[in-house]
């Protein structure tokens, strides 16, 4: 899967897949992302890491966590429940 960047590098997620990821439907996605109850954050790998980055996406306490490459390929993802 390839990740889709806006003219200023920021990630731009189909809210279907998104919703998938977090176990809601787009609805209920966007309803939430309004609401400021989605928070999403990217992190830029160096050292080892340098070339990736890690995307993280908050749903209270569901997260779905992506590694991106430089050609915004999606290398691996998890989700979580804390």
């Amino acid at each position: 899967m390839i990740l889709a960047c806006d003219e200023q590098g920021d990630f731009l997620l189909d809210p279907v897949l998104l919703g998938a990821k977090l176990a809601l439907d787009e609805r209920e996605l966007r309803r939430r992302m309004r609401l400021g109850q989605i928070t999403s954050q990217v992190e830029i790998g160096i050292g080892d890491d340098e070339g990736l980055r890690r995307l993280t996406v908050r749903n209270g306490r569901s997260v779905w966590r992506a590694i991106v490459d430089a050609g915004n390929n999606l290398v691996s993802e998890e989700r979580l429940d804390l």
